[in-house]
């Protein structure tokens, strides 16, 4: 009897042990944004080819890198977030051969998804009464901005694939039957945009055009290099372009830091240009990085996303909806953010009063991308020129918040309300898909790209 109690308290601390950690789970939770999902490398290196820039690959000098950062180079420490154990066990992860030892279910730990009574794994989103949503294309890697022709055809741009796609619909039965690669091993391509029958692609450097889309999207077609000037930095150097109601060309090019002052220089605005590359000129300033712009329907004015500042902590600053009804404002950055949060080092003897102030503060570190305004008569009336965004989610807060689709229903150019009208990608910790882009398809029902599932979903109003 003597050894009972011993035995009896192992058995007990071992029932109250902690459970082991998940590291393939936290590794796409947590570092799949930056490093890809198969640690193949997107905005942040490969981990997977063995080339090591910081370092021999040690799990005690890859713990160390987790958790104090590289600020040099863009990567936040993580030791405020994730603990000890946690840190440890994604170093053993990435580390060369760390993923060998795996389980199999750890080892194929993509984001959980719910299957559906359909069998399309969206059976964990939620909607408004009377939508309905599904997968309208699969296997669109990495997709991330959409341009919607008038035949129907989506363009779709992609970040780490290097990709642009066309994706059709031949039948007509609301699905598409087909995704074709028009090119490949371009520099981050994640915009496009119609004008003229022409595809406007923009990489980190440079725009291209393919010409008459439409009729040759199938064939590998040419392009040619409409302008190769743009700054090529990697921290928020992939741009968007959208083809502006004035005929001309918006792109624009983000901080190339988390928060510094190039006021000056040509970060951190909105330009644009005409079809051919001429008259570059300065539309909006004071912006860290937009990855969504759009004009209303009826004034035409040019609103935008911005994604505020890291290592401000949980809870500031707030990222933006903003709206430019003339050339030439300034939106703080890097002097102010959120619209009243004064920048602890470039802030000073400036207000925050000076800038434009957002039209809506969608929430810290939410990540907002693409947005649009609802043009089409499928959903009911309330919804008409009303503006929605894709929130992307956050990527290093202690409790992710994010990933969905919010609608921010406007009078004039102010915010009525902020409302959720897709939710559910995020639940705990399991990431199953992240908004970047939403169109409306010329049947009035909405396209939202997932960069994260590489799929395009569909929303409709049923009424049911």
């Amino acid at each position: 009897m003597k050894y009972a109690l011993p035995l009896m308290l192992a058995m007990a601390g071992a029932a109250h042990a902690a459970p082991p950690v998940d590291a393939a789970r936290l590794y796409q939770n947590n570092c799949a944004a930056c490093h890809g999902v198969k640690l193949e490398g997107a905005t942040a290196p490969s981990l997977a080819d063995n080339t090591w820039g910081n370092g021999a690959p040690t799990t005690a000098n890859l713990a160390k890198i987790i958790a104090k950062g590289l600020p040099d180079k863009g990567m936040p420490g993580w030791e405020g977030t994730l603990d000890k154990t946690q840190i440890a066990a994604l170093a053993a992860y990435v580390a060369p051969g760390g993923r060998k030892a795996a389980s199999a279910p750890a080892l194929v730990a993509q984001p959980k998804t719910v299957p559906a009574n359909a069998g399309d794994g969206l059976s964990r989103l939620t909607l408004p009464k009377g939508f309905a949503i599904s997968v309208y294309a699969e296997n669109v890697e990495t997709a991330r901005s959409m341009a919607v022709s008038p035949s129907g055809i989506v363009y779709v741009g992609s970040r780490k694939a290097g990709k642009v796609y066309a994706v059709v619909d031949e039948n007509g039965d609301k699905k598409a039957d087909k995704v074709v690669t028009i090119a490949q091993g371009l520099e981050n391509p994640i915009g496009v945009t119609l004008l003229n029958g022409a595809l406007y692609v923009a990489e980190i450097g440079r725009v291209i055009r393919f010409d008459a889309i439409d009729k040759t999207y199938a064939s590998q077609p040419a392009y040619k290099v409409v302008k190769d000037d743009l700054p090529d930095d990697k921290w928020h150097g992939e741009k968007i372009i959208k083809a502006g109601p004035d005929g001309k060309l918006y792109i624009p090019v983000g901080s190339p830091c988390n928060t510094c002052d190039r006021d000056d220089e040509v970060y951190s605005k909105i330009w644009r240009m005409n079809p051919d590359g001429s008259g570059w000129e300065m539309v909006a300033n004071g912006i860290r990085n937009t990855v969504g712009f759009a004009w209303h329907p009826v004034t035409k004015d040019l609103w935008f996303t911005d994604n505020g500042p890291d290592e401000m902590g949980d809870n500031n600053p707030s990222c933006e909806l903003n709206v430019a009804p003339k050339t030439g404002m300034h939106f703080g950055f890097p002097y102010c953010h959120g619209g009243v949060v004064p920048d602890p080092k470039f802030g000073a003897g400036r207000s925050c009063a000076q800038f434009t102030p957002p039209v809506a503060k969608l929430g810290p570190h939410v990540a907002p991308l693409g947005l649009a305004f609802y043009t089409g008569t499928q959903f009911p009336a309330q919804y008409r020129n009303q503006v929605f965004v894709a929130e992307h989610g956050s990527w290093n807060r202690t409790q992710k918040i994010g990933y969905k689709v919010s609608l921010v229903t406007l009078l004039g150019n102010q915010e009525v309300s902020t409302t959720t009208f897709i939710d559910g990608f995020l639940q705990g910790d399991d990431v199953s898909g992240r908004p970047v882009d939403i169109a409306i398809a010329d049947d009035g029902a909405m396209l939202i790209s997932d960069d994260h599932a590489g799929r395009i979903y569909r929303v409709s109003y049923t009424g049911k």
